[in-house]
C-alpha cells in the first residue's frame, strides 16, 4: 500500500494519522537557524518543511531521536517534546513536535539529494509546507522562555567557550543586545558554569577565559 493510499484509507475509516516533527535549531555567526528539508513527494512536493515522518514501531521519543540522528548525525543533545499539533495538513492528522538544539560544527547534514537539507534563518522563513511555520514559531517562543530559567543554551555551544560566545548565543535567540557587564554578572552568579583553566584568542583582544557548563543536561535555575 502506498503512502497516499494508506492516508486515504485512514481518512475513510476515521483513523488519525500520527507523525513526528523535529525543529532542529542552531546558532551560527550570531543568527538563529532552523534545519529544513525539501519535500520529494506530494502533497506539497518541492516545498520546504521540517524533518519528520510516521512512527515505525517505536515510541515518539525514539522516532524524534531517529530523525534527529538521520538529519544531523548527532543524538546526545537537548531534545524535548514541544507540542501536539492537530490538522496541520487540513486532513485531521496529528503531529507530535519535538525540538532539538545543536552545536553547528558538530553536525553532519544528511547527504540526500531528494531532501536537500539546509539551514535557514529562523527569523526569515520561506513559505513552508503543512503550516510548519507555526511549529517553528512555537519552538522559538519555548526556547526564549526556557532561556530565562534553565541552562538550555549548553546544547548550542561547544564543550568549552568564552563568555562572549555565550552572550552572542543569548543575543541571537533573544534578538536583542545584552549589556556585557550585567550579563556576565548574572550568568556567573547562577553557578551553572565553571572555568576550564584554559584561554583562547578572540581576534585582537587579549585571550579570553574558557568556561564549560557544569552539567551538559537540562538544569533549572
Amino acid at each position: 500500500m502506498t503512502q497516499s493510499t494508506r492516508a486515504a484509507t485512514q481518512r475513510r475509516t476515521g483513523e488519525r494519522l500520527v507523525a513526528v516533527l523535529v525543529v532542529i535549531l542552531t546558532v551560527d555567526a550570531g543568527e538563529l537557524e532552523v534545519l529544513l528539508i525539501k519535500r520529494s513527494a506530494e502533497p506539497h512536493k518541492d516545498m520546504l518543511s521540517l524533518p519528520g515522518g510516521r512512527l515505525e514501531g517505536e515510541t515518539l521519543l525514539e522516532a524524534a531521536t531517529r530523525r534527529l540522528e538521520i538529519e544531523t548525525g548527532v543524538k546526545d543533545v537537548f531534545l524535548e517534546q514541544l507540542y501536539t499539533f492537530s490538522d496541520l495538513d487540513d486532513q485531521g492528522s496529528v503531529a507530535v513536535a519535538y525540538w532539538a538544539l545543536v552545536d553547528k560544527p558538530s553536525v553532519t547534514l544528511a547527504r540526500r539529494d531528494e531532501w536537500q537539507p539546509a539551514w535557514c534563518p529562523a527569523g526569515d522563513l520561506p513559505k513552508l509546507a503543512f503550516r510548519n511555520a507555526e511549529v517553528v514559531d512555537y519552538a522559538l517562543t519555548r526556547l526564549r522562555n526556557k532561556l530565562a530559567y534553565s541552562n538550555v543554551a549548553y546544547s548550542l555551544l561547544p564543550k568549552e567557550f568564552s563568555l562572549s560566545q555565550l552572550q552572542q548565543t543569548y543575543e541571537a535567540i533573544l534578538l536583542r543586545p545584552l549589556d556585557k557587564r550585567n550579563f556576565r554578572k548574572r550568568i556567573v552568579s547562577l553557578g551553572v558554569l565553571e572555568e576550564t583553566g584554559r584561554q583562547a584568542s578572540e581576534g585582537r583582544h587579549r585571550p579570553a577565559k574558557l568556561f564549560r557548563f557544569r552539567e551538559r543536561r537540562p538544569v533549572v535555575f
